[in-house]
C-alpha cells in the first residue's frame, strides 16, 4: 500500500460531502483488501482475511466518529500517516529503511516496531487484580530526561513513531514540572497511546489532548457501573462517563480498554456491551485483556477466564468484526492480526520498560534483565537490551513457530509466550540470569502450584482450538470477498 497516497486520503474522510466521503471509504477499503488479502501471499488465506476484516472495520468505525464529530479535522490531520502505516514509522519510507538496516547491523536483528512504556507505578486507584500493583502510595518513576531518551532513540535508531504509556497512572506523571502531555508535546510526529483510568480527564485536559492531537487515551472500564466500581471504586464510572462526554465534545477519540475476568464476562458475550461503548458513548476502538495472575492477580488466580470462556470470547471477537463493524482486538485471542506473541522486540512487535527502567520481554512477562537508565549511564542504547539471552531466546521461539513459515505456523490462537506456552518459557526462554521485577514475580517461580495451574490451562486451551485452528485456517480455503460487501460509508 502506498501510504502517503493513504494518509492523505484518510484526511479527505472529514469532508462533508457524502458522496465523495463514500468513493473515498470505498478506495481505502479496496486498498487494504489488495495490499493484505489479494497481494498476502505469506499469509494463510483465512488469517489473511482476518486482518483485513480488522483493518476495514477500524475503518468503518472511524468514518462513524467522524460524521457525528467525535473525532476533530485537527486529528485527523495529526494521526492519519500513524494509523495508516503499519509499522507506524516516522519519515520516508527509504529513509527508514536505511535505519532498519543500520540497526540490524548493530544488534543483529530488526528494530522492534514500538515500546510500551510505564513511566510511573503511582496510581490515583487500587485495582483488584491490577498486574502493576499499583498504588496511591507507590512512588518509583523514571526520570523525564530517561523517557525522553528512549523516545528518541526510537525515533532516530529504529525508525518508529509509535509508543504505548501505561502504568501506574500515565496522568500522574510528572517530574521537574514535565508531564505526559510535555512528552507529547515534545514529540510531534510520534503518536501516543496511553491507558489511563479516566479519572483525571475533564473538560480542560480533553482540549489540551485534542490541541496536540498526538496522544490517544485508553480509558479502562470492567463492564458497566457495577462492575467498573466493584473492581476499581465506587464513583469511577460515573468519572469514566464524563470523561468520555468532555473527549467527545472536543473531537478527540478514545479508545476503550477493558479486562475480561470470570466476573465480567458473561457481560462481554454479550451485544449490549458493544453497543453501548461504539455507538452510544464512541469509542473508536476497543483493547480487550484477559487478565493474568501477575501482580496482585496471584493471589486473584480464579479471576482469569477459563480455557473454555476464552473460546467463546474469540469468537465473540469475529462476529464482532464480521457481523457487527466493532474494531476490537483481544491481546491473546487476536494473534492471527499480529502472526502470534509480539513480545521480546521482534520486528512488528515491542519491548517494555517499566517506572524502574527495567527493560521486558513484555508487560506480562515481568521477569527483566536489563536496566534502560543503567545502559544510559555506560553510554549503551536501548537495543543493547535486545541482545540478551533471554530476548534471543523468546524471538528464536517466535521465528520457529510463528514467523519463519506464514503458510505452516503453530495455533495462532495460543500466541502467548507465557500464558499459553509456560512449560515452554520455564524450560527454553527464562534465563537464569533474568529476574522478577518485583518479589511476586520472583516468588511465582518456586511456587508449584502456579506452574501446575498455568500448564493445565494451556493444555485445556490446546484441545480446544487446535480443532479449531486445523479447521478453519489450516484446512480452510476462505472464501475472498470483495471488499466492497464490507464497507458502509454513513
Amino acid at each position: 500500500m502506498n501510504n502517503s497516497r493513504a494518509a492523505k486520503m484518510v484526511t479527505r474522510l472529514a469532508v462533508s460531502n457524502k458522496i465523495v466521503q463514500k468513493q473515498v471509504v470505498k478506495k481505502l477499503d479496496s486498498m487494504f483488501y489488495e495490499s493484505i488479502v489479494a497481494s498476502g501471499e505469506d499469509d494463510i488465506p483465512a488469517v489473511a482475511y482476518k486482518r483485513y476484516e480488522w483493518a476495514s472495520s477500524l475503518l468503518s468505525r472511524a468514518v462513524e466518529n467522524i460524521n457525528k464529530g467525535y473525532i476533530s479535522k485537527h486529528v485527523i490531520d495529526r494521526l492519519s500517516v500513524a494509523l495508516i502505516d503499519g509499522a507506524f514509522a516516522t519519515g520516508r519510507r527509504e529513509a527508514r529503511e536505511k535505519k532498519v538496516a543500520e540497526y540490524r547491523k548493530t544488534y543483529q536483528t530488526n528494530p522492534p516496531s514500538f515500546a510500551v512504556i510505564s513511566p510511573t507505578q503511582r496510581c490515583n486507584l487500587n485495582c483488584e487484580g491490577c498486574y502493576a500493583s499499583s498504588n496511591g502510595a507507590s512512588t518509583p518513576s523514571l526520570p523525564f530526561e530517561t523517557v525522553d531518551q528512549i523516545v528518541t532513540e526510537l525515533e532516530q535508531e529504529a525508525g518508529n513513531g509509535f509508543v504505548v504509556i501505561s502504568g501506574g497512572e500515565p496522568l500522574m506523571y510528572e517530574d521537574k514540572g514535565k508531564t505526559l502531555l510535555d512528552l507529547f508535546e515534545s514529540h510531534p510526529d510520534t503518536f501516543f497511546m496511553f491507558y489511563t483510568n479516566g479519572v483525571l480527564i475533564d473538560d480542560e485536559m480533553a482540549k489540551k489532548l485534542e490541541k496536540l492531537g498526538n496522544g490517544v487515551p485508553a480509558i479502562s472500564v470492567e463492564g458497566f457501573e457495577k462492575e467498573t466500581d466493584e473492581r476499581r471504586g465506587r464513583g469511577v464510572y460515573k468519572k469514566i462517563l464524563s470523561a468520555m462526554e468532555s473527549l467527545r465534545n472536543v473531537g478527540m477519540p478514545f479508545i476503550v480498554s477493558v479486562t475480561s475476568t470470570s466476573k465480567n464476562a458473561d457481560l462481554l458475550l454479550t451485544d449490549e456491551f458493544y453497543e453501548t461503548y461504539f455507538d452510544k458513548l464512541g469509542a473508536s476502538f476497543m483493547w480487550q485483556f484477559q487478565l493474568m495472575p501477575i501482580g496482585r492477580g496471584k493471589e486473584v488466580f480464579e479471576l482469569m477466564p477459563d480455557p473454555e470462556t476464552r473460546v467463546k470470547l474469540y469468537r465473540k471477537w469475529e462476529s464482532l468484526m464480521a457481523k457487527k463493524r466493532y474494531p476490537m482486538a483481544d491481546f491473546w485471542n487476536s494473534g492471527v492480526l499480529t502472526r502470534g506473541c509480539i513480545a521480546y522486540g521482534r520486528e512488528g512487535g515491542y519491548l517494555y520498560i517499566n517506572w524502574n527502567g527495567d527493560i521486558m520481554p513484555c508487560v506480562f512477562v515481568p521477569y527483566t534483565i536489563d536496566n534502560v537508565k543503567r545502559l544510559f549511564a555506560e553510554g549503551k542504547h536501548v537495543g543493547d537490551a535486545l541482545m540478551s539471552d533471554m530476548m534471543r531466546r523468546g524471538r528464536s521461539w517466535q521465528k520457529g513457530s510463528q514467523l519463519t513459515d506464514a503458510k505452516n505456523v503453530d495455533n495462532l490462537l495460543m500466541p502467548c509466550s507465557i500464558r499459553d506456552h509456560y512449560a515452554n518459557f520455564r524450560a527454553n526462554i527464562l534465563t537464569s540470569d533474568a529476574h522478577g521485577e518485583n518479589k511476586t514475580a520472583e516468588d511465582i517461580l518456586s511456587d508449584e502450584t502456579y506452574y501446575r495451574e498455568l500448564v493445565a490451562y494451556d493444555e485445556r486451551l490446546s484441545e480446544l482450538t487446535e480443532p479449531i485452528w486445523r479447521k478453519e485456517y489450516m484446512e480452510s480455503a476462505t472464501e475472498q470477498q470483495p471488499p466492497e460487501k464490507l464497507a458502509r460509508a454513513k
